[in-house]
């Protein structure tokens, strides 16, 4: 009996502890905050609260209304702190003097449904810093809650860069093997232009195209691809499978990159404007002789009409027109994973290898891992104004699903482009 009863005790502790777990959740500032002034998130957290005008923001996402139990994990490292959180309308005061990491419990807050915002500003302090802070502690979730935030033991990195969501245009059954042109267009609302997103109109398998927000006051029109040797690392591709620069436009830099697989890259310097529309036209020439495919990319402002050269690439080992067709929206500065950002997509046309044009019938929305993970659910896309649209960041709460179909609800005019007197 005494065996069975501490096996029952054992299994009770146990159940008890596993509930227990289920109640509460340990949201890193490392992934889930962004902090304005001098104060600097860190993958350990804030640090560096040195100015009262330094606001740090957390944020995660619940899934139903209830009562929640939130806490700090902080330290002041010297002196004495006075620091204010705000949630919504509410604000509490709390004064903090202990030098080693310790829970500072914040209260209870009645929460709804989407994204939740905890501010913190400094209000006083004897030592250089108000405090560094490590954790957001959440205590008495219910089961049926779900709460979405970015977890200690994933890439803090691409969690604070946000969802990255694609359109993945569907081709004529007629068109699969035989897609030699790729025009798209992109239009970036005003004040949807954030620093750091890559609005991409033309991705297939081998490379993107598109334009990015690189500064205040650096823009580019980017065309890359990728070599068919896997690596990070463009100086370890052989000669053999490296990407060759065939050709570029005049104001365009050639190069290559890595870091996310390795390859050749083209960019133009270019103020492109959020409100107007560009145009992207892609071409693909396979040489079955040398097994290499030609990929040239052209770009134009919609309202000028006047073609650019980008750049023309030669990929070894690949012998086929275009496939796997999409279009993306990302962000690549974490800081700026708290800003939203958007893009409208029309045109979506197809021009098989006799220069017939083929309308796509439609695109897949879907998104990145980060969406995927339920790291963070500020994303969404589908129609808008009867036009395909991808959004994302900003930690918004009309989340779309993924994994829909979309088809736009008006068709865009047919592109007149004449092949043979594009800029070479």
């Amino acid at each position: 009996m005494k065996k069975i009863s501490l096996f029952l005790y054992i299994a009770v502790a146990v159940a008890i502890s596993a509930n227990a777990q289920s109640t509460k959740a340990i949201i890193p500032l490392g992934g889930n905050a962004w902090a304005t002034g001098s104060a600097v998130i860190t993958d350990a957290g804030l640090t560096n609260w040195k100015s009262p005008h330094d606001v740090t923001s957390i944020y995660l996402r619940v899934s139903a209304a209830q009562k929640l139990s939130l806490a700090l994990m902080l330290r002041v490292p010297a002196g004495k702190s006075k620091i204010s959180i705000s949630i919504g309308k509410n604000t509490v005061i709390k004064q903090i003097n202990n030098t080693v990491f310790d829970t500072l419990n914040i209260g209870d807050v009645m929460v709804k449904p989407g994204y939740l915002k905890i501010d913190l500003k400094g209000v006083s302090k004897t030592g250089d810093v108000y405090a560094d802070v490590a954790d957001l502690l959440v205590n008495n979730i219910n089961p049926e809650n779900e709460l979405t935030y970015v977890k200690t033991g994933t890439s803090f990195h691409f969690g604070r860069r946000g969802p990255s969501v694609h359109l993945r245009y569907n081709i004529p059954p007629e068109l699969k093997k035989d897609v030699k042109w790729f025009y798209n267009e992109i239009t970036v609302p005003r004040k949807m232009d954030v620093i750091g997103s890559y609005f991409m109109a033309d991705g297939f398998n081998g490379g993107y195209f598109g334009m990015q927000v690189n500064s205040a006051t650096e823009r580019r029109i980017l065309f890359s691809v990728w070599s068919p040797f896997n690596t990070d690392d463009p100086k370890s591709i052989p000669d053999s499978l490296k990407i060759k620069l065939l050709k570029k436009g005049k104001a365009v830099h050639g190069g290559e990159f890595g870091d996310e697989g390795s390859g050749g890259q083209s960019y133009m310097n270019y103020p492109w404007v959020a409100g107007q529309t560009y145009g992207f036209l892609l071409g693909a020439e396979p040489d079955s002789l040398h097994n290499t495919t030609t990929y040239t990319a052209w770009f134009k402002e919609v309202s000028t009409g006047n073609w650019q050269l980008i750049a023309s690439f030669a990929r070894p080992k690949t012998n086929s027109y275009l496939s796997g067709l999409y279009s993306f929206v990302e962000n690549f500065e974490p800081d700026n994973g708290d800003k939203v950002r958007m893009a409208l997509f029309t045109g979506h046309w197809l021009a098989d290898s006799n220069g017939k044009w083929h309308q796509s019938p439609g695109a897949t929305y879907t998104g990145d891992e980060t969406a995927r993970k339920n790291y963070r659910k500020d994303y969404a896309g589908g129609l808008k104004d009867g036009k395909l649209y991808l959004r994302n960041g900003g930690f918004f709460d009309d989340l779309v699903p993924l994994n829909q179909h979309f088809m736009p609800a008006t068709t865009t005019p047919q592109p007149i482009i004449d092949f043979k007197s594009l800029p070479r």
